[in-house]
């Protein structure tokens, strides 16, 4: 009986995750199948340790155009973009291009791992169940992850069960690392919102709000960012032109 007393939670954990799994996986497929399907402009805030913007660029991104054009420069700190602004987001699309084309060509995912490809689904528990949302802790794979370190970072995501789709995902840094023996973060947390901006598709990306602080060379430093995407417009992605399919997960990073 003693036994069975601790035995009774184990099990009905297990039965909840496995019931509530396929959620969080339907909630990662849809943001997948919906990869480079808008365009849309977006604002980054980019705001020092005391919270103080440091420069504001908002661009037109439209995955539908050739590379180069993809990203245009609406306005950078309040102008208009100059020569040089629009030749950075051409020279930003064309690398772009550059790594969806050895993706393919290589048979490779990308330069480096994103968020969402480091999410060990499996290991996936139910921290919280609303009703209306589930909220998922997300251990991370270590196999190939030099971005965030299993140990040292905590990910939830809330899934809307209606929707079964995303409302956010968030990554807080658990403890202080060091990177190249230079630069030591000591905190750091992001949150990736989503919103539905067509009621007969999913929720996309809307917003990334991210904060760090750390030193360099011993020489304490911060930032911190807000990212806004809106007038979103449903396009066909530029690389579907050759059958180019986008990998699993791509999507889902800061």
């Amino acid at each position: 009986m003693c036994r069975l007393k601790y035995l009774i939670p184990l099990l009905l954990c297990g039965a909840l995750r496995a019931e509530m799994a396929p959620l969080l996986q339907e909630a990662l497929n849809k943001v997948v199948q919906d990869t480079d399907r808008w365009a849309y402009t977006q604002t980054l805030i980019e705001r020092d340790k005391n919270g103080k913007e440091r420069s504001v660029a908002v661009v037109r991104f439209d995955p539908s155009k050739p590379y180069a054009e993809q990203y245009a420069a609406v306005s950078i700190n309040g102008k208009a973009p100059d020569a040089e602004d629009r030749s950075k987001y051409r020279r930003q699309g064309e690398r772009r291009g550059r790594r969806v084309d050895r993706a393919e060509r290589e048979g490779t995912t990308t330069y480096r791992k994103t968020l969402g490809e480091l999410m060990d689904l499996d290991r996936a528990t139910v921290a919280e169940d609303t009703g209306s949302a589930v909220t998922f802790e997300v251990p991370l794979k270590k196999e190939g992850n030099n971005r965030f370190p299993p140990e040292k970072f905590h990910v939830t995501a809330r899934v809307n069960k209606q929707q079964q789709a995303f409302e956010n995902v968030s990554v807080r840094l658990r403890q202080s690392i060091r990177e190249k023996l230079l630069i030591k973060i000591s905190e750091g947390e992001g949150t990736l919102g989503f919103t539905v901006v067509e009621p007969k598709f999913p929720a996309q990306l809307t917003s990334i709000v991210g904060r760090g602080s750390g030193s360099i060379l011993f020489v304490p430093v911060g930032r911190g960012y807000d990212l806004k995407r809106e007038d979103f417009k449903r396009v066909k992605p530029y690389q579907e032109r050759f059958g180019v399919q986008i990998g699993p997960l791509k999507a889902l990073d800061f």
